[in-house]
Parts: C-alpha cells; sequence; structure tokens
C-alpha cells in the first residue's frame, strides 16, 4: 500500500499539510468534522492510518453546535424499548466525565410527576410498538424508569443512585415549581459545556498522533473522479486524494454528499431542535445547579437548566429538510416560554430575557414515523460498494447522538481496519481528550496545578483558574503564549476574555473567519455578550493576527453580524 507522508509541521492546521497530500492514496477520506467524523478522525490515526477530514464549514458548525448540550444516557429511550441504546449510553456518559473532565461535568436532574399512575398503559403499548408516547408520566413510572436508569448506568459508576421525593419535600426543596405536581425524582445525568472545542480537540488529537493525516474546514467538495475526490481548499486550490474508503460523515447533508460522489442515496430523515437562552437570574438562582427535564402541555419532554451562566431551554423535535436556512422560530419560542410558566408559575417570562436562539437538524435515519420523537437515536454505517467510475466504498454514518460519538467511531473504525486487513492497536475506551489529558483529580491536585501554572506564567492564580476551566491543561500553553497582547489586556465588554488568549486561538486553532472565532472557539455568542462595539474590536484583533486587508475584515464583520442575526436571534 503505497500511501505518502506529510512532514511534521508546527502548526497542526498549516495548510501545507493538506497540500502535501494532492493526489496521493490515503487510507481514509472523512466528509464532515462533526463530531462523528472529527471522533472516528482520532480513531482511525490512532491506529496508524493516513486519513483526511474535510468539512465545508468549520470544525463542528453544523449539528454538532446545536444539541442540548447535554451528555446523557436517554432516559426516554426505555419508553421504546431501545435499551441497548440506553446501555452504551450510559456507558459512554460515563467514560466521557472521565476523559473530558474539562468539558463534561455532572448535571442533577429534577423530574417532576403531576400523577402518581398515569402513563403506565400508554407506556406499555408505547414499548409493544405504539407511534404514540405516554401524555403523562406518573411518579411509578418514573420510579421505574430511574431504577431501570441507574441498572443500566452501573458500568464505571461515578455518579450516585436516583431518589424519589413527594410533593411537601418537592415544593420545599424548589419552591418555584407549580403546586400541582405529586412528587419529583432525582437522578445524575451530564453536561457539555463547550461542544464545539471538545470536537476541534479531537481533530487536533488526531493531528497529533498522525502526522501524516490532514484536516481542512472551509474545504468545498467537487466530486468523485476517476478513483479519487476533487476539492477545493480554503485557500482556493483545487486539490485531490484517492481514498480506499471514503466516509460520509456530513450529518443532515449525508444525501447531498453522496450524491456528489456519484452514489445517490435517501438515508436521512431529520428532525429540527430548537434551543433559548435566557438571562434570568433568579431562575438561576433556584435552579442551584440543577436540571429540571419536565413534560410541556402537550405531554413533550422539555428541559431547562444553567449554562454558563444562562438559562437553556429546549427542545422541539419538529421534522425539517433544510439544515441550511433552519432556526428557532417564533412559534416555538412561545411554546419555550409558555411551557416555562406552566412549570414556574412564580416567575416571569419574557421574550426580552432572551440572549440567544439555535436549532438544528437531527441526522436520524429516514423514517415514517408520525411522531417525530419516536424516531429512534441509535446509530447505523450502511455501506455503498465500488462502481464504475469510483473504486472505493462509501460508509455512511447516520443517526446517533452527540454520547455516544466515541462508540460510534469504534464500530465504524473496526470495520474500515477489518477492510484494510489491519488490527486495532489503540482503544479510545480510556483515552483522554484535549485538554482532559492530565487534567486535575480532585482539588488539591487542582489547587497544586494553579500554583504551578501561575509560578511558571506569572498570571494571577484566578486567571488560571478560569483558563483550565475553560480549557483543561491546554491553559498552560494559552498562560504562556506571548504574542501581540499581553494577558492583562482585555476584550472591553467580555472582560473575561483577554487579547493574549484570543491570539492564541486565531494562530493555533484553525479560525478561517470570525464566525468560527465569535461562534465556536470563544462563547461570547451563546452568551449572549456580543455587541457592535464588541465585534468591530473581534474583528481588529483577528484581522491583524491573521492577515486580513481593511475589504476582508469589513466582510467578515458583515457576514458574522448577519449570522448572528437570522440564526440566532442577536440583534445590536
Amino acid at each position: 500500500m503505497n500511501v505518502n507522508a506529510t512532514p511534521r509541521s508546527a502548526s497542526l492546521f498549516d495548510p501545507q499539510r493538506l497540500a502535501a497530500l494532492d493526489g496521493a492514496e490515503v487510507h481514509v477520506l472523512i466528509l464532515g468534522a462533526g463530531v462523528n467524523g472529527a471522533g472516528l478522525f482520532r480513531d482511525l490515526c490512532e491506529q496508524g492510518l493516513t486519513c483526511v477530514l474535510l468539512d465545508k464549514g468549520d470544525f463542528g458548525s453544523g449539528t454538532s453546535a446545536a444539541p442540548s448540550r447535554l451528555i446523557h444516557g436517554g432516559l426516554k429511550y426505555l419508553e421504546t424499548g431501545e435499551f441497548g441504546l440506553v446501555a452504551q449510553s450510559t456507558l459512554e456518559r460515563n467514560l466521557l466525565l472521565r476523559n473530558a473532565p474539562h468539558c463534561v461535568e455532572p448535571l442533577p436532574t429534577i423530574i417532576p410527576a403531576f400523577s402518581w399512575t398515569k402513563g403506565i398503559g400508554a407506556a406499555l403499548r408505547t414499548l409493544l410498538g405504539s407511534t404514540t408516547a405516554p401524555r403523562s408520566r406518573g411518579a411509578v413510572l418514573v420510579k421505574i424508569g430511574l431504577a431501570l436508569y441507574d441498572f443500566y448506568g452501573a458500568r464505571h459508576r461515578v455518579m450516585p443512585r436516583h431518589t424519589l421525593s413527594g410533593r411537601a419535600k418537592s415544593l420545599r426543596d424548589m419552591p418555584m415549581l407549580t403546586p400541582a405536581i405529586k412528587a419529583t425524582g432525582l437522578y445524575y445525568d451530564a453536561k457539555i459545556a463547550r461542544p464545539e472545542r471538545l470536537v476541534l480537540e479531537l481533530v487536533e488529537d488526531g493531528l497529533r498522533v498522525s502526522p501524516r493525516s490532514a484536516a481542512a474546514n472551509g474545504a468545498e467538495l467537487i466530486g468523485a473522479e476517476d478513483s479519487g475526490v476533487a476539492f477545493r481548499a480554503p485557500d482556493g486550490r483545487r486539490l485531490s486524494v484517492r481514498p480506499l474508503i471514503t466516509v460520509n460523515a456530513a450529518g443532515p447533508w449525508i444525501d447531498h454528499v453522496n450524491a456528489a460522489l456519484g452514489a445517490p442515496s435517501k438515508l436521512i430523515g431529520g428532525t429540527k431542535g430548537s434551543h433559548i437562552l435566557l438571562d434570568h437570574p433568579e431562575l438561576l438562582r433556584q435552579l442551584a445547579g440543577r436540571m429540571i427535564y419536565f413534560e410541556a402541555d402537550d405531554g413533550r419532554i422539555c428541559l431547562v437548566f444553567d449554562y454558563l451562566g444562562r438559562a437553556l431551554v429546549g427542545s422541539t423535535d419538529i421534522k425539517a429538510a433544510n439544515p441550511d436556512e433552519v432556526r428557532c422560530e417564533a412559534e416555538e419560542i412561545d411554546y419555550f416560554l409558555d411551557s416555562l410558566r406552566s412549570l414556574l408559575p412564580g416567575l416571569s417570562f419574557d421574550r426580552g430575557q432572551i440572549v440567544y436562539t439555535y436549532s438544528g437538524i437531527r441526522p436520524l435515519p429516514a423514517s415514517d414515523a408520525s411522531n417525530p420523537g419516536l424516531i429512534s437515536r441509535d446509530h447505523s454505517a450502511p455501506v455503498i460498494e465500488p462502481a464504475e467510475g469510483r473504486g472505493f466504498p462509501i460508509i455512511s454514518l447516520v443517526g446517533g447522538k452527540w454520547t455516544t460519538f466515541r462508540g460510534f467511531a469504534e464500530e465504524v473504525a473496526d470495520t474500515i481496519l477489518g477492510r484494510l486487513d489491519r488490527s486495532r492497536r489503540v482503544s479510545t475506551q480510556h483515552l483522554p481528550i484535549g485538554g482532559g489529558r492530565d487534567f486535575p483529580a480532585d482539588a488539591k491536585a487542582r489547587d497544586a496545578f494553579i500554583a504551578r501554572a501561575a509560578g511558571e506564567t506569572g498570571l494571577a492564580p484566578a486567571r488560571i483558574d478560569q483558563l483550565l476551566s475553560r480549557y483543561g491543561t491546554t491553559a498552560l500553553a494559552i498562560a504562556a503564549h506571548r504574542g501581540r497582547w499581553s494577558d492583562s489586556d482585555r476584550l472591553l465588554g467580555a472582560d473575561s476574555y483577554s487579547l493574549s488568549e484570543l491570539d492564541y486561538l486565531l494562530r493555533h486553532e484553525g479560525v478561517l473567519h470570525l464566525t468560527d472565532l465569535v461562534l465556536r472557539r470563544t462563547t461570547l455568542a451563546v452568551r449572549g455578550e456580543v455587541t457592535g462595539d464588541l465585534l468591530a474590536r473581534l474583528a481588529d484583533v483577528a484581522a491583524e493576527v491573521l492577515g486580513w486587508s481593511e475589504e476582508r475584515k469589513i466582510a467578515e464583520c458583515e457576514q458574522t453580524r448577519q449570522v448572528l442575526t437570522t440564526l440566532h436571534g442577536v440583534t445590536f
């Protein structure tokens, strides 16, 4: 097998790393750098394969940037009898808590019950194949579900088991709840603070371990030709590679990509999930770090929890087909606010509290189910074998959920290794991700890390602590970075970020556009901190570091403003 090598580069995202593979044979080409594509890229690089990962947008910029920001075992999948999926999801949740502690943390979760016995019959019918989910889930049903959830989450358990409380105790503990409740269950799942960052770190981990591999955002697929695949690199150059296997990890764009490769398919039948973020200090105070996972008046499941100092509310589940134009619509916002008012009648909710909205399409398998919520969240990887004019097979990554990306990647990687007659040499099950590597295991170790980093870099311990929470152990490299600015130079209007920190992100993390910096490398947008003045300052910083012309800077600023306004409800 003749696989050309690329030279080791000082920058993981150096364009020459990709250009060196032009016309070369590579083991695997992965199209789509969401969490499934990035997870597979890391796994295959760990096995010694040469891989190319391409995305038309930014790393983690599609569906992977629009989840409920939960790492969960899928409690609701018990209703549809998907016990295997629950078992895998709870295991992967527990592994992520260990492997990515800088991004993933436990989330105590409250489930209100509005009766004691309702929903048992409907749950049994759903379990047996009914297409109508239970309209109400009483305390008995909640108790049974949580007991099963504890059972399936026993492997590598890192969190407590569930408890059930009656009405009086529940209202003493959380007085904002409607007095209509009969009981509440308390169990533990997890949340991910920066999903886009975890995707980027998966890519970086793969690039570090496999110097011959390459990854590029802003790469436009042209199509299959002869024995290769042509694409346009971010700098406009037309390049191609000759993959032995191509993986289509384009999520809701899977059928579009297969068509471009000359292999039309009808694999995806996605649903839209929308969310809103509220600036609501009183709600956060009463949540006290917990999530409420509740039934809306129509029986659909909603959630609300503290996400980076904002109240994240979600999500809808509506059939949708166009991932390029999906957004949270006015009726969805009304639905969320009405649901919160019903659940928490002692608090006020209005549109003025909304600082950010987002929406994405789940890449679920094509289905004729009348209830989108009952479409399976399990995954599959159908193969389109080589054909005339296309000498490589295409493996499409269909379905799945954020939590199970590692397990999904492992399954597909094993399939690819088998086709290439190679053996797995590294398991990713206990492999730390990015800044989770050598992350302090307890408070004492954290204090020691902070003290050591403060001594080495000269930054205040409180600042090191902030960077450690944001980036994991990558904080040390960011704290030590000396670019155009010092860490004391703060971003006016969002002073938790320093200009030196932004300089590091721009130089080292594959930023191509201002949107990459605002929406994904930082949390400025999702927290609702972006103003016109702040956006202009960010554009100035990016232009200076990346060498943009004045015209390019103005265009980037306008594009970012348009994205924030049209897709995320941000006005300024």
